[in-house]
């Protein structure tokens, strides 16, 4: 089309790029500085939503191990003043909670964001039945009410494990 060009990518995206490159590569021990970096970036949603991405994929690789405790606390120190990542990394320890087979109230599960509660019924994370039950009927939504009942289903009941 005559007079219509392409504009060059804007510097946020080449920004954004860079940071996930850089988080998905960084060191343990440089972590949190890395991290309290990109948060310093001018442009504070997409500086979120890349560390927003580190941290979900961190979450689920030391989402049942040891290390998820230390973690979580020093990520609360980078990001205290960021509503919605704490919450998500509050969301994360929840659904660690359920996993690891400790207690929680279902308040906790149904006031949860839509987000927590898609992935707390994804078949990557062993959720107990008592919270899949609880999902089933009192999700937000009827995809996560009805994930929830599918992962119910696929699940042996007391008559099947003899």
């Amino acid at each position: 089309m005559t007079g219509l060009h392409v504009d060059e990518e804007p510097a946020e995206h080449g920004r954004f790029a860079c940071y996930l490159q850089a988080l998905e590569a960084v060191a343990e021990a440089d972590e949190a500085h890395l991290v309290a970096a990109v948060l310093r970036d001018q442009d504070m949603m997409m500086a979120d939503s890349a560390v927003c991405r580190h941290l979900d994929r961190r979450a689920v690789d030391l989402l049942t191990g040891p290390a998820f405790t230390a973690w979580a606390r020093t990520m609360t120190e980078v990001f205290a003043d960021r509503d919605f990542l704490t919450l998500r990394l509050r969301e994360w320890t929840l659904l660690r909670t359920i996993a690891l087979g400790k207690p929680w109230a279902a308040e906790d599960l149904t006031s949860a964001s839509d987000w927590f509660q898609r992935t707390a019924t994804t078949v990557r994370f062993v959720v107990s039945s008592e919270a899949l039950s609880l999902l089933a009927v009192r999700g937000r939504t009827r995809r996560v009410r009805n994930a929830a009942s599918r992962q119910l289903q696929r699940r042996p009941g007391p008559a099947q494990l003899t």
